[in-house]
């Protein structure tokens, strides 16, 4: 019996920049060299699904391949580490300062919320629990697009299931009231309760395209952990487009290790990693 290698294979200086560059093409995503060992990692086993022998030869395939092949590629670099309400503070924050000022508002009852790289459906989905917890008594009515660039990731965000083991990074209140606890064939999982799902819509969007394909204006915006991959220029982009999403006096959400400051004037830091957009007009 032959046994396949788990090896990664080599990639020489000159096939690393070669996908430097068509991965940067395509989701303005920027690999350092330091992720030489993890791009090795990640598609040496769909090169050899392939038949193929070298990074060499997959550029060469998926260079001239359609979409199916372009998104295996993209699927396989990304990073798709997420957990429930990661970075506690900026919950916090939505809870005490923009929650009462929302309801202090003379505004419709209606809150649009986006999260912009939400991975397999952690952050969407404790967004919803926390928003509607405080906002549906009241009347409102929440709406939070979930997009990411992986339709791998998406996937399983539709499908709104994870290990049981993620219940305990949820608040006792809010698992309770919006998680289902699987039974016979689906023990050990955690789904999403129908009331939750309700809340939250999935689509793919790259945030390196030109524009995005959305025509609403989102109260709430959450890039986090992503601007880290990208290089300067594409940073740039991605913080224009943002805002132009984002209504007046909303607000930005980041990565604890990533910052709005000098990107764009308007986008003003209130905490660390959030800002709330102030358009200049407005002031």
């Amino acid at each position: 019996m032959q046994i396949e290698s788990c090896a990664p294979l080599a990639v020489s200086d000159d096939e690393f920049q070669l996908f430097q560059r068509i991965v940067y093409q395509w989701s303005g995503i920027f690999l350092s060299p330091v992720k030489r060992a993890l791009l090795a990692a990640r598609l040496s086993r769909r090169i050899r699904q392939l038949g193929l022998r070298s990074f060499g030869e997959y550029y060469r395939v998926v260079s001239a391949a359609g979409p199916e092949e372009r998104r295996i590629l993209l699927d396989s670099i990304c990073t798709n580490e997420t957990h429930f309400f990661r970075e506690p503070a900026q919950f916090d924050f939505l809870d005490r300062v923009i929650v009462p000022s929302l309801m202090a508002e003379r505004r419709p009852r209606h809150l649009s919320v986006w999260s912009a790289a939400c991975s397999t459906g952690q952050e969407p989905f404790s967004i919803a629990m926390a928003l509607h917890h405080r906002l549906a008594p009241s009347g409102w009515t929440i709406d939070v697009l979930a997009t990411d660039l992986s339709t791998r990731a998406l996937e399983a965000g539709r499908k709104a299931e994870w290990p049981i083991e993620s219940a305990a990074e949820i608040p006792s209140p809010y698992l309770h009231r919006y998680m289902l606890k699987g039974r016979q064939s689906k023990e050990g999982i955690m789904r999403a309760g129908p009331v939750l799902r309700s809340l939250v819509r999935f689509g793919q969007v790259n945030l390196s395209d030109a524009s995005y394909p959305m025509a609403t204006s989102f109260d709430l915006i959450f890039c986090r952990n992503v601007m880290i991959y990208f290089d300067a220029a594409s940073k740039k982009h991605v913080f224009d487009r943002l805002l132009a999403h984002l209504v007046p006096g909303g607000y930005l959400f980041l990565g604890h290790a990533e910052s709005g400051t000098g990107w764009n004037e308007q986008l003003v830091p209130v905490r660390p990693a959030i800002c709330q957009y102030r358009p200049r007009s407005a002031a």
